[in-house]
């Protein structure tokens, strides 16, 4: 459960009823909207198109400047991640598709998100808030604070307090057999209370350009625990179907999944 949901700051006593009326309630209130049906029609042509493939997810720690992207051009899928575009001045390479559920970045990059044609992959909340207008390459997700791992993404999708985690689901929906992470630190030079929304300060040195979160903006705090216990989730249901993800990052503190260098999981070593 989304502890920064205004019913769980409300709630004096755990009450399954209320919290799944007020899940029901939302979910029927995405249902009515026109892009509901879009989308989810969109994410089911999607499902197994890629099987057997590898993937790359561009996690936004600083250690993805240290990434060489020369080498994920035209060798696997790769999932960009929230604003990855403040890369795009710096090379020539772009990711095959964006995934952002965060309110905050939405808002913040929507400029961005409304001219790309690259394909995104976006919270509902982009929708219901008119922040991105629908397109034929953009999907919008419905997320939902049951705990688990969706291995079928057209219904819903857990956050896990991490895009990383939702761009997992995704990869798993699509078929991808080895997914790598890189840019993932899993640390932040920012400390204090998960989840808290706070203000930027003038330069961000949690993520890979000083710009990313800056100025007094809006962003919330990382979770890393609740991080690392949906990391968990997804390495379990990876391995059950006998599929692997992997830690190409250079350095970090994430430990969960197996490391490897990025050269030798596209082959190239």
């Amino acid at each position: 459960m989304d502890p920064n949901d205004p019913l769980v700051t409300r709630m004096a006593t755990l009450n399954p009823y209320v919290v799944a009326g007020a899940m029901v309630a939302k979910r029927l209130v995405w249902d009515l909207h026109p892009q509901s049906w879009i989308s989810r029609r969109r994410l089911r042509a999607l499902r197994g198109t890629r099987a057997g493939e590898k993937a790359v997810i561009l996690c936004n720690g600083p250690s993805l400047n240290k990434v060489d992207f020369d080498l994920l051009s035209g060798r696997c899928y790769t999932f960009g991640l929230n604003k990855i575009n403040l890369l795009f001045d710096r090379t020539s390479f772009r990711p095959d598709s964006i995934t952002a559920v965060n309110p905050h970045v939405i808002e913040q990059n929507a400029p961005f998100f409304n001219e790309t044609d690259l394909p995104l992959f976006l919270d509902t909340v982009a929708a219901t808030r008119r922040l991105v207008k629908p397109a034929r390459r953009r999907v919008y997700l419905h997320s939902t604070t049951m705990k688990r791992f969706a291995k079928d993404c057209s219904m819903s999708v857990n956050q896990g307090q991490t895009v990383t985690y939702v761009a997992m689901q995704l990869a798993f929906h699509m078929g991808f057999s080895q997914v790598a992470l890189v840019g993932c630190d899993h640390s932040f030079a920012v400390k204090g209370p998960a989840n808290k929304t706070v203000r930027s300060g003038a330069v961000d040195h949690s993520h890979f350009d000083p710009s990313y979160f800056s100025g007094g903006v809006k962003w919330d705090l990382p979770d890393l625990f609740e991080s690392e216990v949906a990391y968990g989730r997804a390495k379990q249901m990876y391995e059950a179907h006998d599929r692997r993800l992997y830690n190409c990052t250079e350095g970090g503190e994430l430990e969960i999944f197996e490391r490897m260098d990025l050269r030798r999981f596209l082959d190239l070593a």
